[in-house]
This record gives C-alpha cells, sequence and structure tokens, in this order.
C-alpha cells in the first residue's frame, strides 16, 4: 500500500486577497473546481513543483472565523532574502530572516496569508537534501 500527502486545503474568506498573496509567494493557478461541498476550490502549485499542493477553498457564506487548528504551513524558498523583498513589493510584510540556529541551519522567516495562517518560510543551507528527511533528526 502506498500513501502520500496530496496537498494542504485551506479556508479563506477573500478568495483574490489569498490568491494574490500565494501568487506573491510563487505559486501558480492550475484549476479550480467550483461548486463543491467546501464552496469553490483553487488548486495552487509551485513551478517546480510536478503537484499540486495547496487548495483555497472559498465559501461566501462560510468565512474563516479561527485559524487555530492550523499550526503553520512551510514553504520552502532557495533565496530568503529575496522572497522577503518580493513579499514585500506586493506589499506583504514578514518577520527578518534569521537563521534557526547555526550556520549550518535553515534560514527562516514567519508570515500571515490575509486570513490570519501562519506560513513559515524555510532556505536551507547549501548541500541540504531538498525537503526535510530523517536526516534532520538524526543526532550529531
Amino acid at each position: 500500500m502506498t500513501v502520500r500527502t496530496l496537498l494542504v486545503g485551506l479556508r479563506v474568506t477573500d478568495l483574490d486577497r489569498s490568491r494574490g498573496f500565494y501568487q506573491a509567494l510563487g505559486y501558480i493557478v492550475v484549476g479550480t473546481v467550483p461548486d463543491t461541498p467546501f464552496g469553490s476550490l483553487t488548486m495552487l502549485q509551485l513551478p517546480d513543483d510536478p503537484f499540486v499542493t495547496v487548495e483555497l477553498a472559498h465559501d461566501p457564506a462560510r468565512p474563516v472565523t479561527d485559524t487555530g487548528g492550523l499550526n503553520h504551513l512551510a514553504i520552502q524558498t532557495d533565496d530568503l532574502h529575496a522572497t522577503i523583498a518580493t513579499l514585500a513589493a506586493h506589499g506583504i510584510q514578514t518577520d527578518p530572516a534569521r537563521p534557526t540556529a547555526g550556520p549550518d541551519e535553515p534560514l527562516v522567516t514567519m508570515v500571515r496569508d490575509p486570513d490570519g495562517y501562519l506560513v513559515e518560510l524555510v532556505q536551507w543551507p547549501e548541500g541540504h537534501a531538498v525537503g526535510m528527511t530523517a536526516e534532520d533528526f538524526r543526532s550529531g
């Protein structure tokens, strides 16, 4: 049996504003599904990722009132400072980039999307595998 995480579905209040936020992060809209039990769905994918990873669910009758059930969404970038500058150009402010510990640790920053979901932006140190693996948790 094979199991794989497909995507994270986020309920959004203002679809245009949320779509603009995620597009500023680099996502592209690859499709929509109107009139589902969750509302309309907008499927987002990063340009170098072969798969949809974020779904924006919008139903005007069901606005976001609480984001407490989702701790955060983590997104990898190859240049955190450039990503912060791109977001700033779109009027989106982030925390400053900071290393999580030492020079061999990732740079990270946090930003909130229009509905208040916490988004962690991560730049791995040079030579790190793409993504997070069990190796990241082995004690040295």
